[in-house]
């Protein structure tokens, strides 16, 4: 089992409810996107010989975990989260002897690694899917296949067994002339989800994941995990089929209806999740389980994340990163501060007696944080903006995660045209969006996959100021698979890896917060001055230690609100100051004057 160097909390302190506390419980994660890593091959993807380059910089960094997104043998219609071989690594990123190197030479200096795992779906060109097809062979009933709906000619619009549409646009139903029958893919086409109510599908997942467990790997990232159980009626029929006692809902503007409340947490999601317990996982240590949540509020999230049911160690939850749209995510809204704070307060509350929560801003499916919320206009706002947000997050209790290049501020693509973009899901939006269903213009679209698009946290890692960022050879024949963007000659890890105001150099000091102040890993949290516009203030409570965490989110100078106020009405001296996003003195004199100034962050020893 891998060691860390770092303090372990003790069991006094109650961080998720178990006995002994969970090793990761004052953990931080980095999330890797293998293909924007590091290219070694010149071939333009980034590879598993890449991440293991660069394991002396993410010790470095400090953080404990890294999550790799999907490396598994892939057609690549989304990038990997559609996986024709569970057993075997693509060779866009190596071989399984590469995988093997990787996960040695990260245990070695005390990185665990965690896998994804993609199990609500397969690729259409998976062996199983391909079997399924025949109705007498002995998978034919490991997907969601319906016929069409009667009086219909098969293959023909509105002949699909409901209206669901795709979360990627377009029908959530595909027909398959082999079979003469649709299978449901709540995503790609590519991507036929899996019938978990076969016990046989279950079993080959759990086999699957021992088999990795057993290779040496610390665990799963579970992508969308809380998808895996469908609601039907008595007979088995979905919403909306035909003969169904369950309705459907209405359909939307561009002409589907919605199948999330149907498929998200489902009657059997518990029953699934304490069996993969079971059967993966007991008798094993120092594992970590994640499941990517939606449709979980936050009451479920703490059933789930109790450890005495046997469940998920943390769950990702997303309403803070789905709200701050008009609707749909290509109408970004400016960010609605008290808004947000009640939502990660919701976060908080629910699991302050037991369960745990997982703490994140950005990831492969969301756009650069200090883009969104931020302020990239400039060198100096860019930085303490990057430090203000980061601050803000790692603050609260539960586990951060960091995603690639987050540590060093990196931004928003700022693409100007639809060729420039790779993503499955915004062109497929554009498609759906702006030339069929005619709901959105042009314009306003590339406007909001410019803002809202993952291609914006899929650039390649920029790791220095050379022609392709440090990620492959400046030289190389191949030009990375998407472009670079084209401030890594400002923005890179080489620029900051020594300079001590840097994003990185702040990151690190808060990775070194988390490790080392249990009031910081597990200390009571309590949200003040919830109805403040522009400032972000909570307190951190252990036993008689008591810290105040105060987050300008503005660009401008503004009043310290009132409950913070009335918390340093003693006064505040510069050994007071735990971290700031300027630096003690000047802290010192902005609480002593009532005001925060632009992006100004810092907490406080009470």
């Amino acid at each position: 089992m891998t060691t860390f160097n770092r303090a372990i909390i003790p069991d006094a302190i109650r961080t998720n409810g178990a006995t002994p506390n969970p090793w990761w419980s004052n953990a931080v994660v980095y999330q890797i996107y293998p293909r924007s890593f590091q290219d070694t091959n010149g071939d333009g993807f980034g590879d598993l010989k890449g991440i293991t380059s660069r394991l002396d910089y993410l010790a470095d960094l400090g953080v404990d975990v890294l999550w790799l997104s999907p490396v598994y043998r892939s057609p690549q219609d989304d990038n990997g989260y559609d996986i024709s071989d569970y057993q075997d690594i693509d060779p866009l990123f190596g071989t399984l002897d590469d995988m093997d190197e990787l996960l040695a030479e990260a245990h070695k200096r005390g990185l665990k690694v965690v896998m994804d795992l993609v199990v609500n779906h397969t690729s259409d060109e998976h062996a199983w899917f391909e079997a399924s097809k025949n109705k007498d062979d002995e998978h034919a009933d490991w997907y969601w296949w319906r016929p069409a709906r009667p009086g219909t000619t098969p293959g023909e619009p509105g002949s699909e067994p409901n209206q669901w549409g795709s979360y990627f646009g377009g029908s959530a139903w595909e027909y398959c002339p082999e079979r003469g029958e649709y299978y449901l893919h709540q995503f790609s086409k590519k991507q036929p989800d899996l019938n978990w109510e076969n016990p046989a599908v279950r079993r080959a997942v759990y086999d699957m994941m021992n088999w990795w467990l057993d290779r040496g790997i610390d665990g799963f990232r579970m992508d969308v995990i809380t998808l895996i159980s469908k609601r039907t009626d008595a007979n088995g029929k979905l919403p909306g089929e035909y003969g169904s006692e369950l309705d459907d809902l209405p359909v939307g503007e561009e002409g589907y209806s919605n199948p999330n409340p149907f498929c998200a947490d489902g009657p059997r999601q518990d029953e699934f999740l304490k069996e993969m317990r079971r059967e993966v996982f007991a008798g094993r240590e120092g594992f970590l389980t994640v499941g990517e949540a939606p449709g979980i509020t936050p009451v479920r999230n703490e059933h789930i994340t109790n450890p005495a049911n046997g469940e998920l160690d943390m769950l990702f939850l997303f309403d803070h990163v789905d709200f701050d749209c008009d609707g749909v995510k290509w109408k970004p809204l400016p960010l609605d501060l008290p808004g947000f704070k009640r939502i990660m307060a919701g976060y908080q509350t629910a699991v302050e007696n037991v369960g745990w929560a997982s703490l994140f801003t950005g990831n492969h499916d969301q756009p650069r944080v200090v883009s969104r919320w931020g302020d990239d206009s400039s060198e100096e706002s860019r930085v303490r903006s990057a430090k203000a947000l980061g601050l803000m997050l790692h603050m609260h209790r539960g586990t951060p995660y960091v995603y690639q290049g987050e540590e060093l501020g990196m931004t928003n693509a700022h693409f100007t045209s639809l060729d420039q973009y790779r993503d499955l899901e915004s062109l497929n939006a554009y498609r759906q969006r702006v030339e069929e269903a005619k709901v959105q213009s042009p314009e306003s679209m590339l406007a909001g996959i410019a803002a809202r698009g993952r291609d914006n946290s899929r650039t390649p890692m920029q790791w220095d100021g050379s022609a392709y960022a440090g990620f492959t050879a400046p030289d190389a024949a191949t030009e990375p698979w998407i472009s670079v963007n084209p401030n890594h000659a400002e923005i890179n890890a080489a620029g900051e890896f020594d300079d001590p105001d840097s994003v990185y150099a702040f990151y690190k000091k808060l990775i070194a917060l988390r490790h080392n102040s249990s009031i910081v890993a597990a200390g009571e949290w309590q949200l003040i001055d919830a109805d403040d516009a522009h400032v972000y203030a909570f307190t951190r409570t252990l036993g008689n230690e008591r810290l105040l965490v105060v987050v300008n989110l503005s660009g401008r100078t503004v009043d310290l609100p009132r409950e913070s106020t009335e918390l340093i009405a003693g006064g505040v001296t510069e050994p007071d100051i735990i971290l700031s996003t300027y630096d003690a003195p000047h802290t010192v004199v902005s609480l002593a004057n009532r005001e925060l100034d632009p992006w100004e962050a810092a907490a406080v020893q009470l």
